[in-house]
């Protein structure tokens, strides 16, 4: 087909067809309007979701896949006006399909009014086959400035979690430090790089330490540098401080920093100057601090961890992020995004985990948070060979553990006895009664059932290695409810 060109011989861009062009992409493409109903659809994108195109065309994307306004990367393009760019998407049709992709979206103007969304789709799985060697896609993320993460990565929808988004997003804006608060495992390092791509500070470098991989005697060279000559073997070398220049420094686990370098590190940030160590020349620096602590900074202050005057002045904005266990209403989206991400990385097709796994997961106390969660759901899915849902035998080689840390969260009766006076006057926290009358509902089942296992799992409706689990979890005996004549 010959170019349209003008009579000058440039090309004439207002006579080219795109549609044409697009319907023959190896992609898939999607152009929807503000409410969602699909204006283009093409080959590609039909091939992909297993759909007519003439069948999809004039359909809102909620009525042709298993997503609503809010997993629906469209209509979330659509709501903020912002492009999503190459996210690892793992959706299915109203067929059942299932697809991994790859998947970007991207506003359309018209002027300066926002009037539709154009969405690109990858097939990874054809993607995977096409290339000998891919990498992950994972790496696909990277924003270049030592970040991966943004907040449209932190996943969680319940109102607490909101509100510490939000408080973290007004304090991006802000050159005041930042300190996170939260248990091993909940996301800090995530929070901070969301914080620092959020902010105006985006296009500069993101540079994180962990304090407690670092040796003491090392410590103060690595945050503010070293000069050749002030100890043997030292080099000129810039700290940290140096290389995040006009960026954000991020000081992970800040209580493991010996008190004698906080007194420095204080002295930089009042100063917002910096002096290699074995040099005399002062080095003015500007860098946005965040810092994360996994205890209550107050206690580290009575221990003696950390420096009162440091703490008052990294603790400027606090970000205090909740426990897994007081989230349980994120569970789900949380054990979705660890299963697509697992999809790709291993090969397999992984859909959803059982009722039995979902009721398991809800006791659980998580005293690993969201890096634990993540750590069963990838081993269980190295045991589920081509199975579509994780059952209670994929996790079995994690339950012990599971088993174990539940059992030494729980309180001994000596522990009950030993409440102070009083206690019994406060109402008990939910989690204790609801605990209360599971064991109860689990020893009338089996008292019913004789001791029975098979028989009370079915009283209960629940499968029988899920019984098991909290016969051991409540401390129960099942020869302590057989008839005498079988003990």
């Amino acid at each position: 087909m010959a170019i349209p060109q003008s009579k000058s011989g440039l090309l004439d861009m207002n006579h080219i067809n795109f549609f044409s062009v697009l319907d023959h992409l190896d992609d898939g493409v999607i152009i929807a309007d503000m409410n969602g109903f699909i204006h283009f659809y093409n080959q590609a994108q039909s091939r992909i979701d297993g759909i007519l195109t003439k069948k999809a065309m004039g359909l809102k994307v909620t009525d042709i896949y298993e997503l609503d306004n809010r997993t629906s990367m469209i209509m979330q393009c659509a709501l903020h006006q912002r492009a999503i760019k190459n996210k690892i998407f793992f959706y299915k049709t109203i067929s059942g399909k299932v697809a991994n992709t790859i998947t970007s979206v991207y506003p359309l103007f018209n002027k300066n009014t926002i009037n539709g969304v154009i969405c690109f789709v990858k097939d990874y799985e054809q993607l995977r086959r096409s290339m000998p060697v891919t990498a992950p896609p994972e790496c696909l993320s990277g924003l270049g400035n030592g970040t991966r993460f943004t907040f449209d990565d932190l996943i969680g929808t319940s109102t607490d979690f909101v509100r510490v988004k939000e408080t973290a997003k007004k304090a991006s804006a802000s050159p005041s430090p930042i300190m996170i608060q939260g248990e091993t495992g909940t996301g800090k390092e995530l929070f901070a790089q969301a914080i620092h791509n959020f902010s105006p500070r985006h296009r500069e470098k993101y540079v994180a330490v962990n304090c407690a991989a670092i040796p003491h005697d090392l410590m103060e060279g690595m945050l503010f540098g070293t000069t050749k000559g002030a100890f043997t073997g030292a080099l000129d070398k810039p700290g940290l401080f140096e290389t995040a220049h006009k960026g954000t420094l991020f000081l992970d686990e800040l209580l493991a920093m010996p008190v004698a370098v906080q007194a420095k590190l204080l002295r930089a940030i009042q100063e917002k100057q910096v002096r290699r160590l074995g040099s005399v020349k002062e080095i003015d620096v500007d860098v946005k601090i965040i810092s994360s602590v996994s205890q209550d900074p107050r206690m580290a202050i009575q221990e003696n961890r950390l420096r009162t005057d440091l703490y008052y002045r990294l603790g400027v904005v606090m970000v205090k992020l909740p426990p897994l266990r007081d989230r349980l209403d994120s569970l789900e989206e949380l054990v979705s995004h660890f299963i697509t991400k697992f999809n790709l990385r291993l090969g397999t097709h992984i859909q959803k985990i059982s009722s039995e796994v979902h009721e398991l997961f809800r006791v659980y106390q998580w005293p690993g948070n969201i890096r634990e969660l993540e750590h069963l759901i990838e081993g269980a899915m190295n045991m589920a060979g081509q199975e579509k849902t994780l059952g209670i035998d994929q996790f079995t080689p994690g339950l012990d553990a599971l088993e174990q840390n539940d059992a030494a969260a729980e309180p001994t009766g000596n522990d009950m006895k030993s409440a102070p006076a009083g206690a019994q006057d406060f109402p008990r926290p939910l989690a204790d009664i609801q605990a209360d009358q599971e064991r109860a509902a689990v020893d009338k089942a089996l008292a019913a059932s004789l001791g029975n296992v098979t028989r009370a799992a079915e009283t209960l409706g629940i499968s029988r290695q899920l019984l098991h689990y909290k016969i051991k979890k409540y401390r129960l005996c099942r020869a302590d409810y057989m008839p005498r004549s079988y003990n």
